[in-house]
């Protein structure tokens, strides 16, 4: 079976590198029930700790702060992970036009407009790369 440019050119990983393996194991941990009972813990603990704190400026910066930086955190974290879940799902609609433009291909011997489509489809496969 011959395969068009772009087939030939996308690059196959084996396996992730560590940051990529890290992001993958906090994406499973934070989707899960655990972590928001973990999360909602904290706020119980910062609520009930009212009476520790000076001022309500301190206590309410202490919430605000942490807060922050988890969101902070979680954002890059998901957004690797999407990432990764697009530039996979490309992937598989790019195999995907391969395929059906291989089997167009096979079919099109008489027909110079389903070549043309054959051609349009090749064409396509591998685009989202180049734009």
């Amino acid at each position: 079976m011959d395969r068009s440019e772009a087939a030939e050119s996308r690059e196959k990983k084996d396996g992730l590198d560590p940051f990529e393996k890290f992001v993958e194991l906090a994406t499973r941990a934070i989707s899960r029930p655990p972590f928001f009972a973990v999360v909602m813990a904290v706020v119980v603990l910062w609520a009930a700790s009212f009476p520790l704190w000076k001022t309500t400026t301190k206590w309410e910066l202490a919430i605000h702060t942490f807060g922050a930086v988890l969101s902070l955190l979680l954002l890059v974290l998901l957004e690797n992970a999407g990432r990764r879940n697009n530039e996979a799902m490309h992937e598989k609609l790019n195999v995907m036009a391969e395929a059906l433009a291989s089997l167009m291909e096979s079919r099109a011997a008489d027909d110079p407009k389903l070549m043309e489509a054959v051609d349009d489809l090749r064409e396509a496969v591998g685009l989202e790369e180049r734009h």
